[in-house]
C-alpha cells in the first residue's frame, strides 16, 4: 500500500526544497568587477596589471597587483577576492586600479 500525498508531507516537501535552494545561492560566486563599470573606469581597473595604461597612471608599476594591496580581502592564492574599493564584488588577483596602496 502507498502513502497518499498529505498535505502534511506537501508542506514538508516545499520546506525542504526551499532550504536546499537557499543553500544553493548561498555558495554561488559573488559577481566580478567588470572593467567596463562606471567605479571601475573612475580607478583605471584592469583584471591584468599587464593591461594598465602607463601613461595614463604614471604611478603604476607592474609589481602592483591586487593581491599586494592594502585593500585585497582575500587570502594568499585567491585568483578572485573582494575589495573595499569595489563593494560585494570581487577582483582580480593579477588586477590593479589606481586606489592601489602598500599594505
Amino acid at each position: 500500500m502507498t502513502n497518499p500525498l498529505t498535505r502534511r508531507r506537501m508542506v514538508i516537501r516545499i520546506a525542504c526544497a526551499g532550504v536546499a535552494l537557499t543553500g544553493a545561492a548561498a555558495r554561488a560566486a559573488p559577481a566580478r568587477v567588470d572593467e567596463a563599470d562606471e567605479g571601475a573606469v573612475a580607478l583605471g581597473y584592469r583584471h591584468d596589471t599587464r593591461q594598465v595604461d602607463g601613461k595614463k597612471f604614471a604611478t603604476h608599476s607592474p609589481e602592483q597587483r591586487c593581491a599586494n594591496c592594502s585593500f585585497w580581502q582575500g587570502q594568499p592564492g585567491d585568483a578572485w577576492a573582494g575589495c573595499s574599493m569595489f563593494g560585494r564584488k570581487q577582483i582580480a588577483a593579477s588586477g590593479w586600479c589606481a586606489a592601489w596602496r602598500r599594505p
